[in-house]
């Protein structure tokens, strides 16, 4: 592996259907270098046990393709119901899959949209409830040598995950990290660079996501691209990550979709109490960037419905580009 791998998460063939042996298959002939197993259909995870895990260990490694793996979860409730949910159980399981794998990431995604939702608990209280449960959880995370490494989602800003953090009483490097979404963080309102540089040393694993957003009269919205065709300076985000005592793979992530971020809306801008004007400015100069794109013909929107047609070939595509771009 070259000393920055670049690799691709699952999810990004999963209309393909791929097992993840079929999965490493495809990564070795198509130039990646790993990949991050962020989830399972249901069919395949039924099937993994601890032979099924060394096996793909050994196919891995002779491919010479790093693994990390998903399966986490940080937010202990229910998102649909909000009642409060163990995901103790959910963590451990995913930690001792990942040990016999012989990789120290867990990816950890919720999945929740929570300042969408006006019935959602306040930001406080989640993080409230997420410290409570992550500290019941260091022991048996750094038993397994693992980290649970949160994706910057759609769920907290890196300024309120640090705080999480600091509440937890982490240190980087020890059972808590980040997996950086690197394009995520334009839904969440922040500047990627400005969020890479705050939340660097915590960064343990990332999805590699270019993108852009659009202004209009309902908002900004952001959406996914094809690497190289967006606004987020990557190569500046990846030169960051040379700062880091660890080697951080670069793990591809892209899919179709799109966000809107209601701004105008007083309620929903007043859940980002630490947005400052000045970064503000930055994302709206990203806006007027995107706007120049779309014109030129550089830059379009693929919607969920395109994307099973044209996966396979984008992938191949952002895997050259990444590489190049480094």
């Amino acid at each position: 592996m070259k000393e920055r791998a670049v690799g691709i998460d699952n999810y990004c063939l999963y209309p393909l259907q791929l097992a993840p042996l079929e999965a490493l298959k495809w990564a070795e002939d198509n130039g990646a270098e790993g990949i991050q197993f962020s989830g399972l259909n249901l069919e395949v995870a039924e099937k993994v046990d601890a032979a099924y895990l060394r096996d793909l260990s050994d196919s891995a490694s002779d491919k010479g393709l790093y693994l990390e793996w998903g399966g986490g979860q940080h937010i202990p409730f229910d998102l649909k119901t909000w009642e409060q949910k163990d995901i103790s159980r959910i963590n451990q399981k995913a930690a001792e899959q990942a040990a016999l794998l012989g990789t120290s990431i867990v990816r950890s995604c919720s999945g929740g949209l929570m300042r969408w939702d006006p019935q959602s608990p306040m930001t406080e209280t989640l993080l409230e409830e997420m410290a409570k449960s992550l500290r019941a959880q260091r022991q048996m995370l750094m038993d397994n040598d693992v980290i649970l490494a949160i994706e910057t989602h759609f769920e907290f800003t890196t300024h309120e995950l640090l705080r999480l953090f600091d509440r937890c009483g982490a240190v980087p490097g020890e059972y808590l990290g980040i997996c950086l979404d690197t394009m995520n963080l334009l839904t969440m309102l922040e500047n990627p660079l400005s969020a890479t540089q705050r939340i660097l040393p915590w960064v343990v694993c990332t999805h590699i996501k270019d993108g852009a957003v659009i202004l209009d009269d309902s908002g900004l919205t952001s959406f996914p691209v094809e690497i190289g065709k967006g606004v987020i300076d990557l190569r500046k985000i990846c030169s960051f990550f040379e700062l880091s005592p660890r080697k951080i793979n670069l793990t591809i992530e892209d899919h179709g979709g799109e966000f809107l971020i209601p701004m105008f809306d007083p309620l929903f801008l007043s859940k980002f109490p630490d947005l400052t004007s000045e970064e503000f400015a930055q994302i709206i100069r990203l806006a007027l960037q995107t706007e120049k794109k779309i014109k030129n013909g550089d830059m379009e929107i693929t919607s969920r419905e395109e994307w099973p047609e044209i996966c396979e070939a984008r992938i191949k595509r952002d895997i050259q580009s990444l590489q190049q771009l480094l």
